[in-house]
């Protein structure tokens, strides 16, 4: 017996020994030689956030400089806590927070001619705004409320069905996705066409019956001379069409708009003969016999 455990003694003690010579001193030397490696570096938003209130608007190269890192992710996921907001003008390339932006009451704010919006992005605002328009939009209409061409982002909305579009006087009218707030925008649409003097409806702050009311109101305290000058003034800026749009909404002879239209551009208005209440020649007096 004890011979045997001499011997299982003499074959441990060799195995133990390589065990603590090759595995443990190899481990602790490679963790001491990689140690700074594999260390993270440390970024902070803290340091996005001060670029941003000092220079209101930033691009993404502007934002890894400020963190020091050459990586896109890093900054987005240093940017998320911020809650901030790509421009949709300039292809989405310029950053800010929504704590800078001061957005007007249609949701929308600039900056070095940089555009934002409390919406998103260029789809998302184009979206929004058509369907909460009361009564939708036509493709320059809403480039001029967004300052920025949007005919292919009102085509990729429409493809996605996220707004319709309905042929409105031969030219596209965008409107919302919802049924019942569409057939709205389009009752509301076909009240405005009927009245020819308004060019853009986008920018009406009165009702189209207001409005309708207000026109006939001023037309009615005219001369005849200048009923006919003011419709022949109204076809001009409605360019081809006018006589009979005026002629329909004034209930006059289109010729009477057209002769309007054209003592103005001839300059042919006789100021000092326009009848004034009372004018023209007295009223005889009949005789009667004695």
């Amino acid at each position: 017996m004890p011979i045997l455990w001499a011997a299982i003694s003499a074959f441990w003690q060799p195995v133990q020994t390589v065990c603590r010579f090759v595995i443990v001193p190899s481990g602790r030397l490679l963790c001491s030689r990689n140690y700074n490696i594999m260390r993270p570096l440390s970024f902070r938003s803290d340091e996005l956030r001060s670029l941003l209130l000092r220079s209101k608007i930033a691009t993404l190269d502007e934002l890894k400089q400020a963190l020091g890192t050459a990586v896109d992710v890093t900054v987005f996921r240093k940017l998320k806590p911020l809650d901030y907001v790509t421009s949709y003008s300039h292809r989405g390339r310029y950053y800010t927070l929504r704590e800078i932006a001061r957005f007007d009451d249609k949701g929308l704010w600039s900056h070095s001619n940089v555009c934002f919006s409390q919406f998103g992005t260029l789809l998302a605002t184009a979206e929004s705004f058509v369907n909460r328009s009361p009564r939708g939009y036509f493709a320059d209409e809403l480039a001029r409320a967004l300052h920025l061409d949007v005919q292919d982002a009102l085509h990729q909305l429409a493809l996605q069905r996220r707004v319709t579009r309905q042929l409105v006087s031969g030219l596209y009218l965008y409107t919302a996705s919802d049924r019942a707030i569409q057939q709205g925008q389009l009752l509301t649409r076909r009240n405005v066409e009927a009245i020819p003097t308004v060019v853009d409806a986008s920018l009406l702050e009165v009702s189209e019956g207001e409005l309708k009311a207000a026109i006939l109101l001023f037309y009615s305290l005219l001369d005849e001379q200048q009923r006919r000058l003011y419709a022949g003034l109204e076809s001009l800026k409605l360019g081809r069409g006018g006589d009979r749009s005026l002629a329909d909404f004034l209930e006059l002879d289109p010729h009477t708009v057209a002769r309007g239209r054209q003592q103005l551009l001839a300059q042919d208005v006789e100021v000092d003969r326009a009848r004034r209440t009372g004018g023209g020649r007295k009223r005889a007096e009949k005789k009667r016999p004695k």
